[in-house]
């Protein structure tokens, strides 16, 4: 079976539903977080995370740069 890693672009329950389910799926994460994220349980689950910005959401989260 080839390699798998998803982008996880969300945040809060969702997320931590989604990374859950890629690790019993045997597929890496990496998930997307703003300075003022860090600390959350998304992230620490995570195999890696990607700093999307600042914590202002439309210079993060909603920016496709960001994003990309």
């Amino acid at each position: 079976m080839a390699l798998a890693k998803i982008f996880v672009a969300n945040r809060g329950e969702i997320a931590v539903r989604i990374l859950r389910a890629a690790r019993e799926l045997g597929i890496l994460t990496v998930q997307a977080v703003s300075a003022a994220d860090t600390e959350m349980l998304a992230a620490r689950l995570a195999d890696e995370t990607a700093d999307v910005g600042p914590a202002h959401a439309t210079k993060s989260y909603l920016s496709m740069d960001a994003m990309l």
